[in-house]
């Protein structure tokens, strides 16, 4: 990618989701059968009632990241996942009242310039949620640096969802998510 300056902007991310999965599969390392399962996931979510999503988009028209989320369901096979791990703590009230950050993908082109916080703050801003709850890889990475610097902490840790080889984080922070 070749364009430097994008423009945080919502985006009909069911139009696009073949563009925004192939910046998944770069940002996450992604195999053509991963991308293909998660195809369906997405377009299944983006049907569930207040679901957002928000483009990073080039000068060009090219998507440079996504995000999407909505407010989150118990029922949903995230949430029963997760609510044991949560349970565990005393933090299973983080599922209630929450804005669930279901993906958030950044072209590695782009890292580091400030693209993945513009994502996260804009959807989480258009959420009138309390709370706002993600997933991420349960290491060291800039994804939770951000994350924590938004004001996301870790509720529960080493939550093993099926067909994952790594362990994840869940992280919670009130909403608005705090700003530099």
């Amino acid at each position: 990618m070749d364009d430097t300056e994008v423009v945080i902007a919502p985006v009909n991310l069911a139009e696009r989701v073949d563009e925004a999965l192939a910046v998944q599969a770069v940002a996450f390392g992604l195999d053509a059968g991963e991308v293909a399962v998660r195809r369906h996931i997405v377009l299944r979510h983006l049907l569930c009632p207040g679901a957002l999503a928000y483009g990073a988009i080039t000068p060009g028209g090219r998507l440079a990241g996504f995000v999407y989320g909505m407010p989150n369901d118990r029922t949903h096979w995230w949430s029963t996942v997760v609510e044991p791990y949560l349970r565990a703590g005393g933090l299973d009230a983080w599922l209630d009242d929450s804005f669930v950050i279901t993906e958030l993908h950044v072209h590695p082109d782009f890292q580091g310039r400030g693209v993945g916080r513009g994502l996260i703050t804009t959807i989480t801003d258009r959420s009138d949620l309390p709370r706002s709850i993600l997933s991420a890889i349960d290491t060291e990475s800039p994804a939770r640096g951000l994350y924590r610097s938004l004001g996301y902490t870790d509720l529960a840790r080493q939550v093993h969802f099926p067909s994952a080889p790594r362990p994840y984080a869940v992280m919670g922070a009130p909403l608005p998510l705090k700003r530099r």
